[in-house]
């Protein structure tokens, strides 16, 4: 039986407020290329991994989490982008490409096949399975047509709208006849929606001294839909924006650092002044709409209706900082980590 040197991905302790580099570390373990007789299982060549918000849960002590927490010095999972190289399942052949859970090394043995789904490789590039057609995505998708219920000339505002999931509902409302404006931590990022991503307008946060008269600006008749990727202030100042029946979905909480944040969210009485429906959700509440979700959005991508933004970083050893620089803003678009090419 095959065994090889096997960059990884460990968690160092549990974390308490946002992550950083030195949370994690680089090590080198063993892999075994060959699945065992009997395990139902595939050996798999990590191609790219995705860096998602939602990890920073898993890296707290928190058994309560709807996701298990990662245990201090294991290796770091997530969604991926792989190569079969070895299968002891009669679903999944050698040489295939998946896309589902896997974990943040060279190479890994997955046993639960059941987070883990066949792609072709096509005209889509492989990472767009851990963005556009992954889990960001999907989550873009559910959340704007199942969520926030759109109707043709509502005011859309996003928050983190340069981001994997912001991008895409942005785009997708616009295709619905929708007004869109997004919110950035940059004016790169802002330039970006306006000029490459479509959208009616954006603006920078950070040189906004007064969040809710900023909104009021951008929008004068109100908000019909706020798709919530980062909460705290700026659900705050949404939620006086809102128009009546308004939809506020609830993606993301990325500015909050720690689950004992006291700033709290102070304008919950506009729920019931507003008739405001506000409402927090997972993609995997709405998996039966997975194929629809990928037939569609890869036909808007071909039809150049949508594009996507990527920030890769290259080599395994490079995905602590990009993960962490997740939560400082340092990413422009989805951020992948290419562990290989194939």
């Amino acid at each position: 039986m095959e065994v090889v040197r096997n960059k990884q991905v460990v968690l160092k302790w549990f974390v308490v407020g946002a992550p950083t580099e030195k949370d994690m570390e680089v090590r080198e373990g063993k892999a075994e290329l060959k699945a065992p007789p009997g395990c139902g299982g595939v050996v798999v060549k990590n191609l790219y991994l995705s860096c998602d918000p939602y990890m920073r849960a898993r890296m707290r002590d928190n058994s309560s989490s709807y996701i298990p927490p990662f245990q201090p010095g294991s290796v770091i999972e997530g969604f991926g982008v792989a190569k079969v190289i070895d299968s002891d399942n009669q679903n999944f052949s050698i040489g295939d490409y998946i896309s589902g859970m896997t974990g943040w090394e060279e190479y890994s043995m997955i046993t639960r096949v059941e987070h883990i789904k066949k792609i072709e490789k096509d005209d889509i590039p492989l990472s767009f399975h851990v963005g556009l057609l992954g889990m960001p995505g999907f989550t873009a998708y559910a959340g704007f047509y199942e969520v926030c219920a759109p109707k043709k000339g509502d005011y859309v505002f996003i928050s983190a709208a340069s981001g994997a999931v912001g991008q895409l509902v942005g785009q997708l409302a616009k295709i619905h006849g929708c007004y869109v404006v997004g919110s950035a931590g940059s004016k790169q990022k802002v330039d970006l929606l306006k000029d490459k991503l479509g959208f009616d307008d954006a603006f920078n946060y950070k040189d906004q001294t007064d969040l809710s008269a900023a909104l009021q600006r951008y929008f004068p008749k109100g908000i019909d839909i706020y798709f919530d990727n980062v909460g705290g202030k700026m659900l705050d100042a949404a939620l006086l924006n809102m128009r009546l029946h308004g939809r506020v979905a609830v993606c993301g909480m990325v500015s909050l650092h720690s689950y004992t944040d006291t700033d709290g969210i102070h304008n919950l009485f506009t729920l019931v002044q507003k008739r405001i429906r506000m409402e927090g959700f997972l993609q995997s509440d709405y998996l039966h709409l997975f194929p629809n979700f990928v037939e569609c959005v890869a036909n808007y991508h071909r039809q150049g209706k949508i594009v996507y933004l990527e920030d890769i970083k290259e080599g395994l050893e490079n995905a602590p900082a990009a993960f962490a620089g997740l939560f400082t803003g340092k990413n422009v678009g989805k951020q992948v980590v290419c562990v290989a090419k194939d």
